[in-house]
């Protein structure tokens, strides 16, 4: 978010010595991740605007005497439905004490949920519109992958459970289809609801947009989506504000001290894992990006657990899963804390990314979050007939059952046998944790689990999840759980002797050694697959 010089517009005079009431123009632009890294050097490093800065920036605009109103201009947005809907509560709350306008060069569905938190929605005659709802679109590999000589085993627990249905399957399943467009019906309720509240019309009316077949602002204009259509040279003009004003928004934001207490932020992004956080460089879909290590996330837990200050700790997930060891180790050091754990659930908060959650105090979702996928799977490559194709011959010494993970060839009756009675145990030990965490009968659990994904809203509905918010949301319970006051601080953990510099070369030494299975040794998995992307 950049701050640029703002505009006058009258010639009123203001206390302080401001004689014109003055705006200022906020880029918005990037994927804006919740908060900046733990660590100094690493967020040092990081060039991506957070969340976590917007917010105070917001909160020095709303408490700025001298300031009449906020252009906000929406450059390359890229961030996720649940992050704009994050971005619309941070620009709802300025535009309950500031005028705030929304500069809109591209109006899409996911630059509308953030921008309906301001009070006018303007774009230029040129803008380009596509409203045509949510989609996704998966690419089956299954068909490609035994042309070339190559199969996939997929055992899951249960029938919606589709993370690795991409490998062994040609085509998408019906129930697959049916969670995936139930999710995606939720989403557009959501939108719906987000941009009826900000246009003064019923969910209906703004629902009806999305077929409306709208392809220009002044449509857009004529159906009541935006308030003026205008450039932005419209919209500004040229002006100064007072130096003292400057200085106040470029200095960093200063939280209260934490003499009362402080609440811990400890983030789990990406997929789970045994061992220390690493990010993996895998150019794949699935397997690629940040991994959270059951190792790293456990160590932060624990140093918030014992610092005196610290009353209670916000879990941020953002992930569909992975490994169901390292999702059970995660849950158990949540289960067993004293101190409370809200749980604040992102883009993704699915499978084992659910696991960790099930007994937080409280879970905060996004209407838009993608949770649930409460289910087990395992599987593995099968090789045999690209070995024949192309003289690979695999030797065998041993006991069969200790190389019954080998690709060289599919399992056994018997093994199959034995993998599927170790994920229904997991998926006993799963639904168990979900019930007792959520105060759900098993068979009730088991109903909304069978692998099937949930919208945040859906959840809610449900009882998997206890209220629609974002981090600030989370926050806020946090301190209201440990009696603590509004104001109280947050601090980012990351373990003891977990410095920036030596992850830093741990990364570039696993790069040359890392493999498409990001797993190691283990097999049994409560993990979604993560590249649902709405557009």
């Amino acid at each position: 978010m950049n701050l640029k010089l703002p505009f006058l517009k009258t010639d009123d005079t203001l206390p302080g010595g401001v004689t014109r009431p003055t705006w200022v123009i906020l880029d918005l632009s990037g994927p804006y991740p919740e908060r900046q890294p733990g660590s100094p050097v690493a967020a040092l490093l990081n060039r991506t605007e957070s969340l976590e800065a917007l917010a105070a920036r917001v909160q020095k605009l709303r408490g700025a005497g001298w300031l009449h109103g906020v252009l906000v201009r929406f450059g390359e947005f890229t961030a996720a439905p649940a992050t704009a809907h994050a971005v619309r509560g941070i620009l709802a709350d300025l535009a309950a004490e500031k005028r705030v306008v929304a500069y809109l060069p591209q109006l899409t569905m996911t630059t509308l949920i953030a921008a309906s938190g301001a009070g006018e929605l303007v774009a230029p005659e040129s803008a380009e519109v596509n409203l045509g709802g949510f989609g996704v679109e998966s690419t089956f590999l299954g068909e490609f992958l035994k042309k070339r000589g190559i199969e996939f085993e997929n055992l899951r627990v249960r029938e919606y459970k589709a993370a690795l249905t991409r490998f062994s399957q040609d085509h998408m399943d019906d129930h697959n289809r049916e969670q995936l467009q139930a999710y995606l019906d939720g989403l557009e309720a959501a939108w719906a609801s987000d941009l009826a509240a900000a246009r003064g019309v019923s969910p209906e009316v703004a629902a009806s947009w999305i077929s409306a077949d709208l392809t220009s602002a002044q449509a857009a204009l004529a159906a009541g989506v935006i308030t003026k259509v205008a450039y932005e040279d419209e919209l500004v003009g040229p002006g100064s504000r007072p130096f003292e004003a400057v200085l106040d928004l470029l200095t960093p934001h200063r939280p209260a001290k934490a003499k009362v207490g402080r609440v811990a932020v400890v983030p789990l992004v990406g997929t789970i894992i045994t061992g220390k956080s690493r990010t993996n460089p895998v150019p794949l879909p699935l397997l690629g990006g940040p991994m959270a290590g059951s190792d790293t996330v456990v160590a932060a837990l624990r140093r918030a657990k014992e610092d005196r200050a610290t009353k209670a700790i916000v879990l941020y997930v953002n992930s569909g899963g992975g490994s169901a060891l390292a999702s059970d180790l995660i849950w158990r050091e949540v289960a067993r804390s004293e101190k409370p754990v809200v749980v604040v659930m992102g883009e993704y908060a699915a499978s084992g990314g659910y696991y960790v959650s099930t007994h937080a105090k409280k879970i905060v979702a996004s209407p838009y979050t993608l949770t649930g996928s409460i289910g087990v799977v395992s599987g593995k490559p099968v090789l045999t007939e690209f070995n024949r194709r192309h003289g690979l011959n695999p030797e065998r010494v041993g006991r069969d059952r200790a190389l019954m993970y080998s690709a060289a060839r599919p399992y056994t009756d018997e093994e199959r046998d034995h993998v599927e009675k170790g994920i229904l145990e997991v998926y006993d030990r799963f639904t168990t944790r979900v019930a007792e965490g959520r105060g759900l009968s098993k068979e009730r659990v088991n109903e909304l689990g069978r692998g099937r994904i949930w919208s945040g809203q859906d959840a809610l509905d449900r009882g998997l999840v206890d209220e629609l918010g974002d981090l600030r949301t989370g926050l806020e319970r946090a301190r209201e759980l440990a009696g603590l006051p509004s104001d109280a601080p947050a601090w980012n953990v990351t373990p003891k002797n977990h410095g920036p510099l030596p992850q830093f070369a741990q990364e570039a030494a696993q790069a040359a050694s890392v493999t498409v299975w990001p797993f190691g040794g283990e097999r049994v998995l409560t993990w979604f697959d993560q590249d649902v992307r709405v557009r």
